[in-house]
Protein backbone atom coordinates (compact mmCIF):
# COMPACT_ATOMS: atom_id res chain seq x y z
CA UNK A 1 0.00 0.00 0.00
CA UNK A 2 1.59 3.42 -1.28
CA UNK A 3 2.06 5.91 1.21
CA UNK A 4 0.33 9.17 0.27
CA UNK A 5 -1.14 12.15 2.20
CA UNK A 6 -4.63 11.11 2.05
CA UNK A 7 -3.35 7.86 4.70
CA UNK A 8 -2.18 10.63 7.59
CA UNK A 9 -4.79 11.97 8.86
CA UNK A 10 -6.65 8.25 9.43
CA UNK A 11 -2.89 7.22 10.61
CA UNK A 12 -3.32 9.76 13.22
CA UNK A 13 -7.02 10.84 13.74
CA UNK A 14 -7.31 9.17 17.28
CA UNK A 15 -4.00 10.05 18.52
CA UNK A 16 -4.33 14.18 17.52
CA UNK A 17 -0.17 13.44 16.84
CA UNK A 18 1.08 15.63 14.09
CA UNK A 19 3.17 13.71 11.08
CA UNK A 20 6.57 15.10 9.99
CA UNK A 21 5.55 13.96 6.38
CA UNK A 22 8.89 14.06 4.64
CA UNK A 23 10.21 11.28 7.41
CA UNK A 24 7.18 9.83 8.29
CA UNK A 25 7.15 6.91 6.08
CA UNK A 26 9.72 4.42 5.09
CA UNK A 27 8.84 1.31 2.66
CA UNK A 28 10.40 -2.31 2.94
CA UNK A 29 9.74 -5.48 0.97
CA UNK A 30 7.05 -7.18 1.27
CA UNK A 31 4.42 -4.48 2.09
CA UNK A 32 6.22 -3.78 5.62
CA UNK A 33 6.12 0.29 6.27
CA UNK A 34 7.47 2.10 9.02
CA UNK A 35 5.47 5.31 10.17
CA UNK A 36 7.00 7.85 12.41
CA UNK A 37 5.75 11.06 14.51
CA UNK A 38 6.45 13.02 18.11
CA UNK A 39 3.63 12.19 20.72
CA UNK A 40 3.73 13.07 24.14
CA UNK A 41 7.55 13.85 24.41
CA UNK A 42 8.17 10.50 22.78
CA UNK A 43 9.60 9.54 19.27
CA UNK A 44 7.09 6.70 17.99
CA UNK A 45 7.60 4.13 15.29
CA UNK A 46 5.14 2.13 14.20
CA UNK A 47 6.13 -0.53 12.45
CA UNK A 48 3.57 -2.95 10.08
CA UNK A 49 3.96 -6.11 7.86
CA UNK A 50 6.64 -8.22 8.53
CA UNK A 51 10.30 -7.53 9.01
CA UNK A 52 13.09 -10.21 8.64
CA UNK A 53 16.83 -10.16 7.52
CA UNK A 54 15.88 -9.04 4.01
CA UNK A 55 13.02 -6.14 4.99
CA UNK A 56 14.71 -4.86 8.26
CA UNK A 57 16.62 -2.14 6.91
CA UNK A 58 14.20 0.45 6.63
CA UNK A 59 12.90 -0.09 10.74
CA UNK A 60 16.58 -0.53 11.61
CA UNK A 61 17.49 2.84 10.00
CA UNK A 62 14.59 4.57 11.55
CA UNK A 63 14.90 3.14 15.11
CA UNK A 64 18.43 3.62 14.75
CA UNK A 65 18.25 7.39 13.86
CA UNK A 66 15.33 8.21 16.35
CA UNK A 67 17.29 6.83 19.74
CA UNK A 68 20.39 9.04 18.64
CA UNK A 69 18.10 12.13 18.41
CA UNK A 70 15.56 11.21 20.96
CA UNK A 71 15.33 10.79 24.78
CA UNK A 72 12.70 7.98 24.41
CA UNK A 73 11.58 6.07 21.46
CA UNK A 74 8.07 3.85 21.60
CA UNK A 75 7.46 1.01 18.91
CA UNK A 76 4.30 0.17 17.92
CA UNK A 77 4.36 -2.99 17.10
CA UNK A 78 0.74 -3.92 17.33
CA UNK A 79 0.73 -4.17 13.01
CA UNK A 80 3.67 -6.83 12.82
CA UNK A 81 2.72 -9.88 11.47
CA UNK A 82 5.62 -11.83 11.16
CA UNK A 83 9.25 -11.44 12.68
CA UNK A 84 12.29 -13.59 13.52
CA UNK A 85 15.40 -13.43 15.04
CA UNK A 86 16.35 -10.65 13.35
CA UNK A 87 13.67 -8.31 14.66
CA UNK A 88 14.90 -9.53 17.98
CA UNK A 89 18.01 -8.52 17.45
CA UNK A 90 17.42 -5.02 16.36
CA UNK A 91 14.91 -5.05 19.33
CA UNK A 92 17.59 -5.62 22.04
CA UNK A 93 20.70 -3.56 20.50
CA UNK A 94 18.04 -0.57 20.50
CA UNK A 95 17.19 -0.89 23.94
CA UNK A 96 20.96 -1.28 25.03
CA UNK A 97 21.42 2.57 23.05
CA UNK A 98 18.59 4.18 24.84
CA UNK A 99 15.13 4.16 26.15
CA UNK A 100 13.20 2.35 24.05
CA UNK A 101 9.40 0.57 25.07
CA UNK A 102 7.51 -2.11 22.70
CA UNK A 103 3.73 -1.29 22.65
CA UNK A 104 1.36 -3.92 22.04
CA UNK A 105 2.99 -6.24 20.03
CA UNK A 106 1.32 -8.96 17.87
CA UNK A 107 -0.08 -12.40 19.30
CA UNK A 108 2.96 -13.31 16.96
CA UNK A 109 5.77 -11.33 17.96
CA UNK A 110 4.69 -11.69 21.84
CA UNK A 111 4.82 -15.47 21.88
CA UNK A 112 8.22 -15.16 19.90
CA UNK A 113 9.51 -12.58 22.72
CA UNK A 114 8.03 -15.15 25.49
CA UNK A 115 9.84 -18.36 23.96
CA UNK A 116 13.15 -16.36 23.87
CA UNK A 117 13.08 -14.49 26.72
CA UNK A 118 13.61 -11.27 25.19
CA UNK A 119 10.21 -10.47 26.88
CA UNK A 120 11.73 -10.07 30.17
CA UNK A 121 14.80 -7.62 28.66
CA UNK A 122 11.83 -5.33 26.55
CA UNK A 123 9.75 -2.81 28.66
CA UNK A 124 6.14 -3.76 26.67
CA UNK A 125 3.77 -1.80 27.24
CA UNK A 126 -0.52 -2.17 26.57
CA UNK A 127 -0.35 1.78 24.60
CA UNK A 128 1.55 4.29 22.87
CA UNK A 129 -0.04 7.13 25.47
CA UNK A 130 0.99 4.49 28.75
CA UNK A 131 4.50 3.77 26.73
CA UNK A 132 5.47 7.83 26.22
CA UNK A 133 4.32 8.43 29.42
CA UNK A 134 6.38 5.92 31.36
Amino acid sequence: MPWDDDGAPALTRDTGAELLLEQAATHAPEGAAVLQYAWLGAWVVVARGSYDMDSIAPLSDALGVAIREHPKVVLDASGITFADSTLLNLLILTHQAGTLRVVAPSPRLQRLCEITGVDGILELRTSVDDAAVS
